[in-house]
């Protein structure tokens, strides 16, 4: 058996027995006498024993994931509120106005297409 499996001493060289951090039900405990460092379980632990260990129990995905999905919704409300209003005012044109826009929406897209040919060399 390697060295990396062998239990690690306390400062006191009894062993991991009395402070491992499992209780053996299958739950991880804090270390005896640990406060104050609030762990993945809500355990804390202020004596400081253990630099650089401090975890908090925030959700990575909390409040901001209901405030973006309220702000997809917004913005796809409002896009369909702005082509209805759209094909309003385009189905009240008039036949030489409805024209004139089709050929400068037509030229628009003719030359982005060209300029997409361009750039990938179809």
């Amino acid at each position: 058996m390697s060295d990396i499996f062998k239990p690690i001493s306390d400062a006191n060289g009894t062993g991991t027995s009395g402070s491992s951090g499992y209780s053996g039900t299958g739950t991880p405990q804090p270390p005896s006498g640990a406060t104050g460092v609030t762990g993945l379980g809500g355990t804390t632990n202020t004596t400081g024993t253990t630099p650089g260990t401090t975890y908090t129990s925030a959700d990575p995905y909390g409040s901001s994931s209901s405030g973006d999905a309220g702000k997809a919704v917004l913005a796809g409300i409002l896009g369909g509120i702005a082509s209805a209003v759209g094909y309003i005012v385009y189905s009240r044109l008039p036949d030489d106005q409805r024209d004139r826009l089709h050929s400068q929406v037509r030229t628009v897209v003719e030359s982005r297409v060209n300029e997409l040919r361009g750039r990938f060399n179809i």
